[in-house]
C-alpha cells in the first residue's frame, strides 16, 4: 500500500507498465463507449419515434369524419380504438377540424394542443396525425406514449458501457501486471545475480543464459561479459597480492639470518671493549645493538604478520594455554619490576594452535599494557572458559584506551599517543596488529574494552580443543 501511494514515477516498472497499459485501455474504452452509446440512443430513440409516429398515421387511415349540412358523422375502420392502443400502454385522441373531441381511448390523457408532427408534452412523446377524406383533411388524430421505458432502456445502456469500460480497464490492469510481471521475470534473474554478487563480492555466478535474442538477451550477455572481465581482474589481484605476500614473508625470513649474524657480532664486539680506553667505542657498539635488536624485533613481527597474510600459519597441535600463559609472564616478569603482575591461570584450557605463536601473542598483551601504563600500575592476567571458547583476558588500571580508538588499536602501526605511554618513539606499534592475526589464524578474536578499574581489558576468545584429542606440552 506504501508503494502505490508514492509518485508513479517512482513505482516498479511491470506497475508503471500495468498502469500505462490499464491507461491506454481506459482512454480507448471511453471513446468507443462513447460514440457507441451515443450512435445506440439515437437509434433506440428514433426507433420509438417512428413506432409513435407510424402508430398514428395507421390509427389516422383507420378513421373517416364526414361532414354534413346537420352536422358530422365519424366512424372507424378496423379494431376499436382501445385496442389498438391498449398493447403499448399508450394514448389515442381523435379531433375533428374545429379541435373538438370525436373519441379518446380508455385514460387517454391530455397531450396537448393539436400540433402536426412529432412534439413532447409531460414526458411523453406523442404525433400528431391528419385524417384525409379523399383529398380533403377532416380531422385529427393525437398519439402518445410515453418516453419512461426509452429512458429507462438508455439508462441500462448506459450503465452496461460503462460496467464494460470499468471492467475492460481491470482486465486490461491484471493483464498488463502478469505480461510485465512475465516480461520482466529475465529482469528479475539477472538483478538476483547482480544482488548476490554485490552481497559475497564474488563474481564468479554466471548470469542466467537469455532464452530468447532480444533486449533482455543482450543485456544478460553483456553483464555476463563484465562479470568474467572482472573475475579475471579479481584473479590476477590475488595472484598479484599473493606473490607480494609470499615476496614479503620470504624477505622477511631471509632478513633474519644477516640480522642475527649482525647481533652475534656486535655482541662479541661489546664483550671485548671492557678496557676504559674504549668507552667511546663500546657506545657505539651499544647504540649500534640496540637498533640491531628492535630491527630484528621489527623483522620477526613482519615475518609473522607476513605469514599470517600469506595463510603459512605454523603447525597446529594440542596446547593447554594455561601453560602458555604461564610460560609469557614468566618469561616477561623480569621486565615488569615497576608493575605489579597477577596471573590466575589455575585452568587447564586446551586448543589447537602453534605454540609460538600463542605464546607472542599472550607476550604482546602484557608487554602492551606494561608499555602503556605508568609504574605502580596493576597488571591482570587471567584466563576461563565460557561456553566453547577459552577467554584470556588482561586488564590493567591504567588511563584505559577511548571509545573511539578501541578498533584502530588492532591496525598495523598504531601507536598510543597518552600520557602514560612509554613507549612512543621505541615501540612498532605491531604488537596488537599481531594478537589480532594470531587469534584470526587460530579461529578466535580479540576485542578491546574497559576495565572495572577503568583502564585497558583485552578480552581474547579461542575455540576449546575437542576432549579426546591429546594435550602437547608447550
Amino acid at each position: 500500500m506504501g508503494r502505490l501511494l508514492r509518485k508513479p514515477s517512482s513505482w516498479p516498472v511491470r506497475w508503471r507498465l500495468a498502469a500505462a497499459s490499464a491507461g491506454l485501455t481506459l482512454v480507448i474504452l471511453l471513446a468507443f463507449g462513447a460514440v457507441i452509446g451515443q450512435m445506440t440512443t439515437s437509434r433506440i430513440r428514433d426507433d420509438f419515434n417512428r413506432e409513435v409516429t407510424g402508430a398514428s398515421q395507421a390509427l389516422a387511415r383507420e378513421f373517416r369524419i364526414v361532414y354534413t349540412p346537420l352536422g358530422r358523422i365519424s366512424f372507424k375502420q378496423g379494431p376499436r380504438l382501445d385496442d389498438f392502443v391498449r398493447p403499448d400502454g399508450a394514448s389515442a385522441r381523435v379531433f375533428d377540424l374545429n379541435g373538438n373531441l370525436v373519441e379518446e381511448s380508455d385514460g387517454a390523457v391530455d397531450m396537448g394542443r393539436l400540433s402536426p408532427g412529432l412534439t413532447t408534452h409531460e414526458g411523453m412523446r406523442i404525433y400528431t396525425s391528419q385524417i384525409v377524406n379523399g383529398t380533403l383533411v377532416t380531422g385529427y388524430v393525437q398519439y402518445g406514449r410515453s418516453v419512461a421505458h426509452v429512458d429507462s432502456t438508455v439508462d441500462r445502456l448506459w450503465l452496461f458501457i460503462f460496467a464494460g469500460i470499468v471492467g475492460g480497464t481491470l482486465l486490461a490492469s491484471l493483464a498488463g501486471v502478469a505480461i510485465a510481471a512475465r516480461a520482466m521475470r529475465p529482469i528479475s534473474a539477472l538483478t538476483a545475480t547482480a544482488r548476490e554478487v554485490a552481497d559475497t563480492g564474488d563474481p564468479s555466478p554466471h548470469m542466467p543464459d537469455p532464452q530468447v535474442d532480444d533486449e533482455v538477451g543482450e543485456l544478460a550477455r553483456t553483464l555476463e561479459k563484465m562479470l568474467r572481465s572482472l573475475d579475471a581482474a579479481r584473479g590476477e589481484r590475488e595472484s598479484a597480492m599473493k606473490k607480494q605476500r609470499e615476496f614479503v614473508a620470504d624477505a622477511s625470513h631471509e632478513l633474519r639470518t644477516p640480522l642475527t649474524s649482525v647481533l652475534a657480532n656486535l655482541e662479541l664486539l661489546e664483550a671485548s671493549l671492557r678496557k676504559p680506553r674504549d668507552e667511546e667505542e663500546r657506545a657505539m657498539v651499544d647504540s649500534a645493538l640496540r637498533s640491531s635488536r628492535r630491527m630484528s624485533r621489527l623483522v620477526s613481527d613482519l615475518l609473522l604478520l607476513a605469514r599470517a597474510d600469506a595463510g603459512r600459519a605454523g603447525r597446529h597441535t594440542l596446547r593447554d594455554l594455561a601453560e602458555v600463559a604461564g610460560n609469557a609472564a614468566v618469561e616477561i616478569a623480569p621486565t615488569l619490576a615497576e608493575h605489579e603482575l597477577t596471573v590466575e591461570n589455575e585452568v587447564s584450557l586446551n586448543v589447537q594452535g602453534n605454540a609460538d605463536e600463542l605464546h607472542r601473542m599472550i607476550l604482546n598483551l602484557l608487554d602492551n599494557a606494561a608499555q602503556h601504563t605508568p609504574p605502580g600500575a596493576r597488571i591482570e592476567l587471567a584466563l576461563r572458559q565460557q561456553g566453547d571458547d577459552a577467554v584470556v583476558e588482561v586488564a590493567d588500571d591504567g588511563p584505559g584506551i577511548p571509545p573511539s580508538m578501541r578498533e584502530q588499536v588492532f591496525g598495523r602501526f598504531v601507536r598510543g599517543d597518552g600520557p602514560a605511554d612509554r613507549a612512543v618513539g621505541a615501540g612498532s606499534g605491531l604488537g596488537l596488529a599481531i594478537v589480532a592475526a594470531v587469534a584470526a589464524s587460530h579461529g578466535g578474536s580479540v576485542e578491546a574494552a574497559e576495565s572495572e578499574s577503568g583502564g585497558a581489558l583485552f578480552r581474547l576468545r579461542l575455540p576449546l580443543a575437542k576432549s579426546e584429542q591429546t594435550v602437547t606440552p608447550a
